[in-house]
């Protein structure tokens, strides 16, 4: 979305023990007693410091971020040191890249925003060391928020509408080359409706087929479903308060093809953001407001892989936990993060603003 474009859109603390799964007790979600975000130096930090709104979560020592002005960090120690791997050609433009998806420590793929050929698709198979553009809007109608994939080969990138409808671009071979899909199957756009290039977490997937898309701006706040890929979509409205362009959905999280979580409020510091949060156990074709939702605006979430009912929402005022499925929140952090990945060893990071990344560690 243009809204969360250019313009919108501490030393660390020393832990000894990284998140593990613990045996639960007194209704607590195993691995989360006792946690709290471990901020790392990234070298990034200040006040014009890199915002990193991508981030890819492989492990408890491998993460990667992007950011703005075309930078991408990457660590494999835990975050004890983290590598400059930012692509020269984005860097020298000044890309503000958004999304950013890795398989593991070598292969990664990112995305730039941006109206027309500022909206990019850049590849790695050698751990930053070369980028590869594979592919580069020439459309100026169009602007790609965020991307996901499905496996290591086929995946997703959105775009606002164009149109009047949503904009795909799909790919077969891992991100080395990409086609626009046709829209045949896409539901009309509402006025003013667009996804938000806000955390990289606009479009998810779960599983070999599904998809889900998050959109606000418009007057209602819609959550659109895919089950074959992006071919054909099913649209259904969310809980969270649509009805003005700062507003929608900004984050989906789905632990599996049913279960899901949608995050998001009113960007706007200092604005309210009243049911921020909301829950769907059937795929995302209903969703049900979440009864003590995060008090803020939240755009980021994301399920944390030892306990079933457990995720973590984050967002410039803080990061909540839910340990009910999105029913309940209560906060867990104070500090600033726009984008939370978890990986499937446990491996929990966040990322933001000032060059601010932090992994889940015990206290």
């Amino acid at each position: 979305m243009r809204l969360l474009g250019v313009g919108m859109c501490a030393a660390a603390l020393l832990v000894a023990t990284a998140v593990a799964p613990a045996q639960a007790d007194s209704g607590e979600a195993p691995g989360l007693r006792g946690v709290g975000w471990a901020v790392k130096d990234t070298g990034q930090e200040g006040v014009d410091a890199v915002r990193f709104r991508g981030l890819a979560a492989v492990s408890r020592g491998t993460a990667w971020l992007a950011g703005s002005k075309g930078r991408v960090l990457r660590t494999g120690d835990g975050g004890r040191s983290w590598r400059d791997v930012s692509p020269p050609a984005a860097v020298a433009e000044g890309l503000e890249l958004r999304d950013i998806e890795a398989f593991d420590g070598r292969r990664a793929v990112a995305l730039s925003i941006g109206e027309g050929e500022a909206s990019r698709v850049l590849r790695t198979d050698d751990g930053g060391a070369t980028w590869t553009e594979a592919f580069r809007n020439t459309d100026p109608r169009a602007f790609y928020d965020c991307l996901t994939f499905f496996d290591s080969r086929h995946g997703l990138a959105v775009s606002d509408p164009v149109d009047g409808k949503f904009r795909l671009l799909a790919t077969d071979d891992g991100g080395r080359s990409w086609r626009v899909l046709p829209d045949a199957g896409m539901p009309p756009a509402l006025p003013g409706e667009a996804g938000f290039a806000a955390s990289g977490q606009c479009l998810t997937a779960s599983g070999p087929r599904d998809v889900w898309l998050a959109t606000g701006g418009g007057p209602t706040a819609r959550v659109l479903h895919s089950a074959d890929r992006g071919l054909t979509w099913r649209v259904a409205d969310s809980t969270v308060p649509g009805g003005d362009p700062a507003r929608g959905v900004f984050a989906l999280a789905f632990r599996d093809r049913t279960t899901g979580l949608a995050v998001g409020g009113d960007y706007r510091t200092g604005l309210p953001s009243p049911r921020a949060a909301a829950r769907s156990a059937d795929g995302g074709r209903g969703w049900t407001q979440a009864e003590t939702p995060p008090p803020a605006y939240r755009s980021g979430a994301a399920w944390y892989p030892y306990g079933h009912g457990t995720a973590l929402a984050v967002g410039p005022t803080g990061t909540d936990v839910t340990t009910d499925g999105g029913r309940t929140w209560r906060a867990l952090d104070a500090g600033s993060f726009d984008t939370v990945g978890c990986a499937a060893d446990g491996g929990c990071w966040a990322a933001g603003e000032k060059g601010r990344v932090a992994r889940l560690e015990r206290r």
